[in-house]
């Protein structure tokens, strides 16, 4: 598969509605380089590219300025923003502490069939790493931390995790575009995953710091590449 994926392949998804498939394309294009800081993305041009009407356009363009990417300039249009480290850095923080509070409730509260359902996601995915399909990685990721804010059973923290992790994830998604991170990711799941089947509850956070450390550093050094 190519670096980029094609719009085709993501609409292709029907689970996937047309705003969030823009909204990925966009945040891939942005991400790599191939849509610069300052460009005007113009919901005309957009819905053309796509060929789409203007309404999923405008739509997948608030998500995009909700992550960051991109900034709404009274009376001139959407445009895009280029994220500063240091805040990409601070997005990160803020989103590993809310995933680890997340892992030490799962890891208390999850029963036995979600903790068996965790397990298969995490298995699962390992046939995404091995052929290397980035996208169905991404998804199989998105589907086994989801899990875990749903496995910590406590609706105002899952709540505030979602929200916080939207910020961040187009960031994680293009960490998996570096040669051998999707294999790095997978085994940091499974000692995760080990640590809640047995109720390690410390370990867990800890190894959700740890992973989403690594999932900084992995995002920080493909944004680090696309700008050189």
């Amino acid at each position: 598969m190519s670096e980029h994926s094609t719009i085709a392949s993501l609409f292709a998804e029907n689970e996937q509605p047309l705003a969030d498939s823009i909204r990925i394309a966009l945040s891939d294009d942005i991400l790599a380089g191939v849509i610069t800081a300052g460009t005007r993305l113009d919901e005309t041009m957009l819905a053309n590219r796509f060929q789409v009407s203007r309404t999923p356009v405008r739509e997948a363009l608030k998500q995009l300025t909700a992550t960051g990417l991109a900034e709404h300039h009274h009376r001139r249009g959407v445009f895009v923003n280029k994220v500063p480290i240091s805040r990409l850095v601070e997005m990160f923080e803020y989103v590993a502490e809310m995933e680890a509070l997340c892992v030490r409730l799962a890891t208390v509260n999850m029963t036995q069939m979600e903790r068996e359902s965790l397990l298969a996601i995490h298995l699962d995915s390992h046939k995404h790493v091995i052929s290397g399909d980035i996208d169905a990685y991404d998804k199989a990721n998105i589907k086994l931390h989801e899990s875990l804010f749903h496995g910590c059973h406590n609706h105002y923290v899952e709540e505030a995790v979602l929200i916080a992790r939207a910020k961040v994830a187009p960031y994680r998604r293009a960490q998996f575009k570096l040669p051998n991170r999707a294999k790095s990711s997978y085994i940091e799941h499974g000692e995760i995953v080990k640590a809640v089947i047995k109720g390690m509850v410390e370990e867990a956070s800890v190894l959700m710091l740890a992973h989403i450390n690594q999932s900084l550093q992995a995002s920080s050094n493909y944004i680090t590449q696309k700008e050189l």
